[in-house]
C-alpha cells in the first residue's frame, strides 16, 4: 500500500485504533490529546500568537489574533506541526466564535477537533486498508482524500452532538465557525465550517503572485445556502441599519440574527437550517504554491485577497506576517468602517517553501474596491 501503508503504521504504534462498544468513541482519543499535550511542550504546537518552524521542517507557521472593541477576544487559532506523529504533516485551524459564551465554543471546538480528527482518521484508514475491493494505490491522490473528507464529516458531526450535551458551555445561543487546513506532504486538506476564509498565494507563468481563494464564505445570502435555511422555516433578511448584511432567523422572532450559515452551537436555530457540516476540499501543492493564509472574517471584511496576499509576501520577517496582515485589517476597519465596532481580527499564515524560493517571485498590486 505504499505511502499510506507507512501512515498507518506511524500513527498505529501511538494508539489504538478500536472503538468503545458503549459510547462508540474511539479509543486513541485519549492518546491524541496527550499527543496534543507533548506537541505543547516541544513547541510544536502553537495557541496563540506567535510562530512554529520544527528543525527540519517544510512548513512555518505564523499566527496572531487581536481583540476587537466588542468584548473578549472571540477569535482563537492552533498550528500543530508533527501533526498525529508524523514528521510530513502539520494541523492549522482558525475558530470565530460568536454570541455570550462564544469565546468557550471556540476553545472548546479548538481543543476537541484535532484528537478527534487524528482518531476519526486513522479508523477510517484502518477501515480502508483490510477492504479488498479498494487498492490505496490505484488512485492515491482520490483515496487520500475521501479518507479526510470522511474523517472531517464524521469529526464535526461529533464535535456538535458533543457540545450540545456538554454540561459547562451553553450553545443555545453561542457558536463558533471552524476553518482548518491539514498538509500532508505535498497535499493540502481543507475543511470550512463557517465565513472564515482560506486564501492560496501561488505565482502565475508570468511570475507574478496571484490569490486562489480556497474556500466559500458560507453567509446566509449564498443560493444554496438561503435555500436550505428557508426550506427549513428560517428565514433570512438584512436589518434596515444594516444593508447588504443576511442574517438568519427564527421563524417567529427577530433572533439570533446570525451572520454566517455554517457553525458549530448555536442549537436555537439548528433545526431552522443552520448545519455544521463542512466542505472539504483538497489541493496538490506545487512550487508555484508559496503560502496559505487563514483568516477570520474581521479580515476578509476590509482586506481583498489580492491585498493579504501583497500584504503577506512583502513581509520581510515571516515570524511577523500574520501580525502585519492583522495590523493592516486594524487600520482599514479604522478607514472603511467609521462608527462600526471593530470585529476580533485573527490570522494564520503557513508557509510552504524555504525563504529564498518565495522571494524569486514579484508581487502585483491590483487596484483598491
Amino acid at each position: 500500500m505504499g505511502h499510506f501503508s507507512s501512515m498507518f503504521d506511524g500513527l498505529a504504534r501511538s494508539f489504538s485504533i478500536k472503538k468503545e462498544k458503549k459510547c462508540g468513541t474511539c479509543d486513541g482519543r485519549g492518546a491524541a490529546e496527550a499527543m496534543a499535550k507533548e506537541a505543547k511542550k516541544n513547541d510544536s504546537i502553537l495557541l496563540s500568537s506567535g510562530y512554529v518552524n520544527v528543525d527540519g521542517s517544510k512548513n512555518f507557521a505564523s499566527v496572531f489574533s487581536k481583540r476587537g472593541q466588542k468584548g473578549v477576544n472571540q477569535d482563537c487559532a492552533i498550528v500543530w506541526e508533527e501533526f498525529g506523529y508524523q514528521e510530513d504533516t502539520i494541523f492549522c485551524g482558525i475558530f470565530d466564535g460568536h454570541g455570550p459564551w462564544g469565546h468557550f465554543v471556540a476553545k472548546r471546538v479548538r481543543k476537541a477537533m484535532p484528537p478527534s480528527l487524528l482518531c476519526n482518521w486513522q479508523e477510517t484508514l484502518a477501515e480502508a486498508s483490510v477492504l479488498p475491493e479498494i487498492d490505496l494505490d490505484s488512485d492515491k491522490k482520490h483515496h487520500r482524500f475521501n479518507i479526510w473528507k470522511h474523517s472531517y464529516i464524521k469529526t464535526c458531526a461529533a464535535i456538535d452532538q458533543e457540545l450540545e450535551q456538554h454540561r459547562k458551555i451553553d450553545s443555545f445561543y453561542s457558536g463558533t465557525t471552524a476553518l482548518t487546513i491539514v498538509r500532508q506532504g505535498e497535499f493540502i486538506i481543507v475543511a470550512n465550517v463557517g465565513d472564515s476564509r482560506a486564501v492560496l498565494a501561488t505565482t502565475s507563468d508570468d511570475g507574478n503572485l496571484v490569490p486562489v481563494q480556497l474556500t466559500v464564505d458560507f453567509k446566509p445570502n449564498l443560493p444554496q445556502e438561503a435555500e436550505r435555511i428557508v426550506q427549513c422555516k428560517g428565514r433570512v433578511f438584512c436589518l434596515e441599519d444594516e444593508p447588504g448584511v443576511h442574517r438568519v432567523w427564527l421563524p417567529d422572532e427577530e433572533s439570533p440574527g446570525l451572520a454566517m450559515s455554517r457553525a458549530f452551537g448555536d442549537y436555537c436555530v439548528k433545526k431552522y437550517g443552520l448545519i455544521s457540516v463542512p466542505e472539504v476540499t483538497q489541493r496538490h501543492i506545487t512550487s508555484n504554491d508559496q503560502f496559505v493564509v487563514l483568516a477570520t472574517d474581521g479580515v476578509w471584511d476590509v482586506i481583498s485577497n489580492q491585498e493579504a496576499v501583497q500584504i503577506v509576501s512583502s513581509t520581510p520577517d515571516r515570524a511577523k506576517s500574520a501580525k502585519r496582515l492583522v495590523e493592516c485589517a486594524v487600520h482599514a476597519w479604522k478607514r472603511k468602517k467609521k462608527g462600526i465596532a471593530m470585529d476580533d481580527i485573527s490570522a494564520i499564515c503557513l508557509f510552504f517553501h524555504s525563504a529564498s524560493l518565495s522571494q524569486q517571485v514579484t508581487i502585483v498590486s491590483t487596484p483598491k474596491k
